[in-house]
């Protein structure tokens, strides 16, 4: 979702649907925008100057600066920072002010608006071809970005034709001279990609956060931002080796590695590093070679060191902002992971799904569109994949749940270890987990509408059975929480997963829930034209239990303390500017430092040094705090935890489907597939003229069937918003 949404996640409708806004004083809301319109005013200059700094204008603007401040301690490598990275630095320090004066999410109801308004980042304008669905406000964005390419290459081939008016250049040399300013026109333009590319990709990043932008909704713009980009470079790399080629020194040039200017060798590491990521995320590589995907991806550490090595310091301070963000994102990552979970208890279901619920301290919040990314280190050290949360934040304060289907060689693996910890004989296997996030909308998007329609294609019913459990606690216990009209549509391909739905007891959450929310439930089972033999049957799942040891999942990334986040980009920026300026006052001056490729490596060593060391600083204290923090209750979250998480040995039996879903909610069709034309219209019919929140959940085909009867029935009847929740077990092993 949009930074339009992050405030007013509503579609207000006539009279039907009231909404909920925040409830905070005049001074405390004034503030709010105040720094809003300031972080938006930065990005909207710094988007125009990249916009603009291809034609003569943008590079006279940013030389009119260079000039102006390269006199600093930092000379002019720090005036291009200044320009081009410093901007996206400056947004991620006022996003802490934000999200802290923000706080949590507390609603009170509102007065509704009278008409319906358009939503730019929920409405569906493309529904087929290689972007699958694309939102409005998607698709403006794909526009600016190729309205700025095909600008940048013509302002560019203006500036080309205008230098060799300066040169006296020989008809024969003309071309190949073209060739390598192209290149060289190629190689700037990626760059200036480049700056876009690791900002999605900053997991639990707060300007991801800021604009609630969901990582598995992020990721595609980092991989269409990465199709653009390395197309660049290998343009780039390709026009210079056609011009070395044609002077017939190819092989002198790819080896050369300048003390000035620029290096090509170290270039021609990077690139190669790029095209082997590159290759190995296509899409049919990256669906059925997932680990080679995988590792290669690693190869990014390569890319970006010998890219420092190649352009200099001052070349690549205009990228280094967004990778300073990136790497802020990766060191929090990585000391959150390093934190062994309790695996409560394990469970393998008959239909080849796996329920693990983990240990999580209380701190740790999360909503019920969350994921998170799960390692069992018994099966691989390197692999994380991505599940959706199963379980509601209401169901423990000390525990969640994930649904994983078995699907291929890691996840097999993973359901054979639990099944052997239900052996006697095999009693000593164990299982290790490390978490990373949880990860996912910062607005919990399904209580703001009261009519919901939940779309899910197999196991994409995990993320709505965490929904499902938060909407009936909520209404059980009197909490905020507009749903009262919600339809559930779960396309299945055999009966066998039909028990999932099972995994909530709704009755047990709340009960009589079905005089307080009208809910209904369709299933489609389309590999099967009707019920088998054994419906009805009660089904048997293989669980297991792990000793508790006290392990929580660690709060550092996801929705952890906004304070301590805070601290840590701004104390990590500081210090790195800190040692920026130490290094060039008590080394690089006094020793004349001038080889390029040294400059960028020391430039990289101070990006490192400064997350590590600062930025470990705070993550130390942070911890610290958090361990003191719960020490009070230290004991009674134990006690708590082990009565939730109770061993069960042994086959356990899954309720039936009915028993916790009245038979009168629930209607299960054989040999069909969802038709969404009859679907919608029959829901209009029932619900009558009023806004729908819609939630899709399962593989493409399903999101472009969902997406196209949205956007006819939009325009049509009914306003629907729309909320792509993609599947992330699509790439699983």
């Amino acid at each position: 979702m949009g930074s339009n949404s992050l405030k007013n996640p509503l579609l207000f409708s006539d009279e039907v649907e009231p909404g909920y806004v925040k409830h905070s004083s005049f001074l405390k809301s004034s503030v709010k925008w105040g720094l809003k319109i300031v972080m938006w005013v930065i990005f909207i200059a710094w988007v125009g100057v990249i916009f603009l700094y291809p034609g003569e204008i943008g590079s006279q603007l940013v030389e009119k600066i260079i000039n102006a401040t390269n006199g600093s301690v930092f000379g002019t490598s720090g005036s291009l920072f200044l320009v081009f990275s410093a901007p996206i630095l400056l947004i991620a320090i006022l996003a802490v002010a934000h999200l802290i004066i923000s706080g949590e999410h507390v609603f009170e109801k509102s007065k509704s608006s009278k008409k319906p308004r358009f939503r730019l980042w929920t409405f569906p304008v493309l529904v087929d071809g290689p972007f699958v669905v694309v939102s409005a406000a998607e698709f403006i964005g794909i526009t600016l970005f190729v309205v700025f390419i095909i600008w940048a290459m013509y302002a560019y081939t203006l500036r080309n034709i205008s230098l060799l008016t300066l040169f006296d250049i020989s008809s024969s040399e003309t071309g190949r001279f073209m060739l390598e300013l192209t290149g060289l026109r190629c190689g700037m333009l990626g760059l200036l990609c480049l700056i876009f590319l690791f900002l999605p990709v900053s997991r639990g990043s707060l300007l991801l956060r800021l604009i609630d932008i969901p990582f598995e909704h992020a990721t595609r713009y980092h991989v269409w931002l990465g199709h653009l980009t390395m197309m660049l470079f290998t343009l780039h790399g390709l026009f210079y080796v056609i011009g070395w080629a044609m002077n017939g020194t190819l092989v002198k040039e790819l080896l050369e590695w300048k003390r000035v200017g620029i290096a090509n060798l170290p270039g021609v590491i990077s690139l190669l590093a790029g095209l082997f990521m590159w290759v190995t995320s296509l899409h049919p590589v990256r669906k059925d070679y997932f680990e080679l995907f995988f590792y290669t991806h690693q190869l990014y550490v390569v890319f970006v060191v010998f890219l420092a090595l190649h352009v200099g310091d001052f070349v690549f301070s205009i990228v280094a902002g967004a990778i300073f963000i990136f790497m802020l994102d990766r060191f929090l990552r990585f000391c959150q992971s390093r934190t062994k979970v309790d695996v409560l208890s394990a469970k393998c279901l008959p239909c080849g799904t796996v329920e693990l619920v983990l240990s999580k301290p209380q701190s740790l919040q999360y909503n019920a569109l969350n994921f998170i990314f799960l390692q069992v280190r018994e099966l691989s050290w390197l692999q994380w994949h991505p599940f959706s949360v199963s379980s509601s934040p209401l169901d423990s304060k000390h525990h969640l749940a994930i649904l994983i289907k078995v699907l291929g060689g890691w996840t097999a693996r993973l359901r054979d270890s639990i099944l052997s910890m239900s052996e006697p004989e095999l009693s000593k296997t164990t299982i290790t987990a490390s978490v990373e996030g949880p990860y996912g909308h910062e607005t919990p998007y399904h209580l703001m509408y009261e009519n919901l329609i939940l779309v899910a294609g197999g196991i994409g019913i995990s993320p709505f059975l965490a929904i499902l459990s938060d909407i009936l606690h909520r209404v059980s216990d009197g909490k905020p929480c507009l749903p009262r009209k919600i339809l559930v549509v779960w396309a299945v391909k055999k009966s066998d997963e039909l028990p999932l739905l099972s995994s909530i007891d709704m009755e047990s959450i709340c009960p009589f829930f079905s005089n307080k929310i009208n809910l209904e439930i369709d299933i489609y089972v389309t590999r099967e034209s009707g019920p088998s033999m054994e419906e009805g049957k009660v089904h048997v799942a293989s669980s297991s239990s792990c000793p508790f040891s006290g392990r929580s999942m660690s709060p550092l990334v996801g929705t952890g303390n906004n304070v301590w986040s805070g601290l840590y980009v701004i104390i990590s920026t500081v210090g790195f500017i800190v040692l920026m300026a130490l290094l060039r006052i008590f080394y690089i001056k006094p020793y004349n430092v001038s080889t390029w490729w040294y400059l960028g490596l020391l430039f990289i060593a101070c990006m490192v040094m400064s997350v590590v060391i600062f930025g470990g600083l705070v993550i130390g204290l942070w911890h610290l705090w958090d361990k003191k923090a719960s020490a009070n209750d230290k004991d009674e979250d134990i006690d708590r935890i082990k009565v939730e998480s109770t061993p069960s040995y042994g086959p356990v039996e899954d309720k039936d489907l009915t028993q916790n879903n009245p038979e009168s909610s629930t209607i299960i069709q054989y040999g069909t597939r969802p038709d969404f034309k009859e679907i919608f219209a029959s829901t209009s019919r029932k619900w009558g003229n009023v806004d729908v929140g819609v939630l899709v959940c399962g593989p493409p085909t399903l999101q472009s069937s969902v997406a196209k009867e949205i956007r006819s029935h939009n325009i049509r009847r009914q306003k629907h918003d729309t909320i792509f929740h993609f599947n992330s077990h699509s790439f699983d092993l």
